[in-house]
């Protein structure tokens, strides 16, 4: 068992680009993961490395926090996964920084039509886009965004950072927040990885 937040992250993108590296494409993309498996079986797990853009967001002074499964490994779960998904708090004032970040990994965006739209702060303040890189996609997030009743500008505050010895600084969302999402999304894998997170308090 790694005892670092980062460094499960790292262990699980490896076995995550191992697992699919022999695999052919699907067609699939992160919309269309299935409700049980997730992303894991889509084309969002070959060539799994969320860490460009977790750097790019460091480099540019972003406090975005990874929600989903990358912050349920960070926490301890063994499930992987083919996406990174992440919460800012939707201030215009930080769409600028966020914009820049994403523009440096060469990330495409879709807005909630399913629609490209220019990587541009204004894009940002969507209660969600979807992005796509060459390491990771997901969706990034704003408190605007339903979240079934849940006051997830609170959870941005109490969101853990940690620091690698390279410097880079990383912020996820905590066990028990993450489990309440979870538990409010409810379809089948949440509901399992909620339970796998109950059993590592």
């Amino acid at each position: 068992m790694i005892d670092e937040p980062l460094e499960r992250l790292r262990a699980a993108a490896r076995r995550t680009r191992e697992l699919a590296q022999n695999r052919a494409g699907t067609g699939l993309g992160h919309q269309d993961a299935d409700d049980d498996v997730g992303t894991i079986g889509t084309d969002g797990a070959l060539g799994f490395d969320p860490f460009p853009l977790l750097e790019a967001l460091h480099r540019h002074g972003v406090r975005a926090v990874v929600i989903g499964q990358v912050a349920g490994i960070m926490h301890g779960s063994t499930e992987l996964t083919g996406d990174l998904d992440l919460l800012w708090d939707g201030l215009p004032a930080h769409a600028p920084a966020l914009a820049a970040a994403f523009a440096s990994v060469n990330a495409h965006l879709i807005d909630g039509k399913g629609s490209p739209v220019a990587t541009h702060p204004d894009s940002f303040l969507c209660p969600k886009v979807e992005f796509t890189s060459p390491g990771a996609g997901g969706d990034c997030c704003t408190p605007e965004l339903p979240w079934g009743g849940l006051r997830v500008r609170e959870f941005l505050d109490r969101a853990i950072t940690v620091v690698d010895p390279s410097g880079l600084e990383v912020h996820y969302v905590s066990r028990e927040d993450l489990i309440r999402m979870r538990r409010a999304i409810g379809r089948p894998k949440d509901l399992r990885r909620a339970d796998e997170l109950d059993s590592l308090a």
